[in-house]
């Protein structure tokens, strides 16, 4: 109680701390606040965190959105696509004749393109999620509306420690690049055999001192394709929330600084609130792009293991 406390005063005699803020906000908060506590095994805290939970709500939505809309369709005796499933048809044809045959070839067409489009609903819809204040408005409605304490650690607000985009985790999206990493071996191997896919690693033809100098190139190489995915997507994602959580900052850094809750206010109609709305309808366009260009080297890479003449 007395450590809490002293905390709160601490806290108080600083003033308003908006690094401290950001880091709380983009965190998975994972060993502070964890929703659900489970044991450490191996080393590895198991424990559910809001990232954990995103991850659950997203393929839940995927699947039930995905699988109820397309059994609907096929059950109609002339199926015609209509709503939901004219965009799903319509991903599904981009994806697969604009992304997918022109990487991977006609003839692994349909063997890519499966996990091409599993890679990107998943990825615009944890996006797209990440982007709507949920637990903040669960948040605000338990404090405000039903009188809950800001200090407990109630399942409400351990809810409201860490970012809400799933993709904005480092983790999940090395979790994703692994995937890609192994479905570029899996493919090569596949199409050439094993051990004819390390030998197109480097191109043959040239002088045994070049391949002292090529083959450790292309070998980083390989690992530099999961490592450039994992950090663009997450990289992306975090710093548009971070550019708004910024700027939503000066409301209380101008409110301090000036002992004047008018200055903050003035500054939050005049420059916060318009910025933050302007990030806020860019970052609908990284929702987008980020998930499309996560697809589209993805389908490259694979592609390249496949067709090594081109």
């Amino acid at each position: 109680m007395s450590s809490g406390v002293e905390h709160t005063d601490t806290h108080a005699e600083g003033g308003f701390d908006a690094g401290e803020l950001i880091i709380g906000h983009v965190s998975n908060s994972s060993s502070e606040h964890p929703i659900l506590h489970l044991p450490t095994i191996l080393g590895i805290d198991f424990s559910v965190t809001k990232h954990v939970l995103m991850l659950w709500i997203v393929a839940t939505l995927v699947f039930i959105a995905i699988t109820w809309t397309v059994r609907r369709y096929l059950r109609q005796e002339n199926p015609v696509p209509t709503g939901f499933m004219n965009v799903i048809e319509a991903v599904v044809q981009f994806i697969r004749d604009s992304i997918v045959l022109p990487n991977v070839g006609k003839k692994y067409l349909f063997t890519w393109t499966p996990l091409i489009l599993t890679f990107f609903f998943f990825i615009i819809s944890a996006n797209a999620i990440g982007l709507i204040p949920i637990f903040d408005v669960v948040g605000a409605i338990n404090r405000f509306i039903l009188g809950g304490s800001a200090h407990d650690h109630g399942l409400v607000n351990n809810l409201l420690h860490g970012g809400a985009t799933a993709t904005g985790n480092y983790n999940v999206t090395a979790g994703l690049a692994t995937i890609t990493f192994f479905a570029i071996i899996f493919a090569g191997s596949k199409t050439h055999g094993f051990i004819q896919h390390w030998k197109n690693i480097v191109p043959s033809g040239f002088a045994w001192p070049i391949y002292v100098l090529l083959i450790p190139i292309e070998i980083i190489s390989l690992f530099v394709r999961p490592f450039a995915l994992t950090m663009r997507l997450a990289a992306n994602m975090t710093g548009g929330h971070i550019a708004i959580l910024a700027i939503i900052s000066f409301v209380f850094i101008f409110a301090g600084v000036f002992q004047s809750a008018i200055a903050g206010i003035g500054v939050g109609v005049l420059v916060s609130v318009p910025l933050a709305v302007a990030i806020s309808g860019l970052e609908i366009i990284v929702v987008i792009v980020q998930a499309y260009v996560f697809t589209m080297l993805s389908a490259v890479f694979i592609g390249m293991a496949i067709n090594v003449h081109h």
